[in-house]
């Protein structure tokens, strides 16, 4: 299902760099929501990409709803679901942004408020490059993997609040 503009009405948005052991965790989970023909048919779009970047402001056209999915470096296990607010970075001339950065962005190119946008925290161990996947980050992104989709079935993605 897309909506008048062509798109669907949710966005989930992974970061990560699958060179870089945990840093994979986003890619990772697009690339097993991917098999879940299910979630395309309620309007559940994915895109993944090493950092966000400027160009991203495009693919949050038109949504109802954006889910932003990385790794993180600390917090809680096995992973941590916060709502976002837009908030000006001074990363804008670096070429990576903060998800809260990229929804104030999105407000000064268009003039009006970001779709309601979260953020899907999953917490990782090891980020050196050629590192491979920890054993731990691996079973948060399991829980993950169950977690989103169910959210996303009952509505808390496709219409619902986030």
């Amino acid at each position: 299902m897309t909506s008048a503009s062509g798109v669907g009405p949710v966005l989930i948005l992974a970061c990560g760099n699958p060179s870089r052991g945990d840093d994979a965790l986003g890619p990772l989970l697009i690339e097993r929501l991917s098999l879940d023909l299910d979630l395309a048919r309620c309007g559940v779009e994915t895109l993944t990409d090493f950092q966000l970047q400027i160009e991203h402001v495009l693919d949050l056209q038109g949504r109802k709803r954006v889910i932003f999915v990385d790794a993180a470096v600390g917090g809680p296990e096995p992973f941590t679901f916060l709502p976002l607010r837009p908030s000006p970075d001074a990363s804008f001339s670096t070429h990576a942004l903060a998800p809260s950065a990229l929804l104030a962005l999105f407000r000064q190119v268009n003039g009006q408020a970001p779709p309601p946008a979260r953020l899907l925290a999953i917490r990782g161990y090891g980020f050196a490059l050629g590192e491979p996947l920890s054993e731990r980050a691996s079973a948060n992104l399991d829980r993950a993997v169950r977690f989103l989709p169910r959210l996303l079935r009952a509505g808390g993605g496709v219409g619902g609040p986030i």
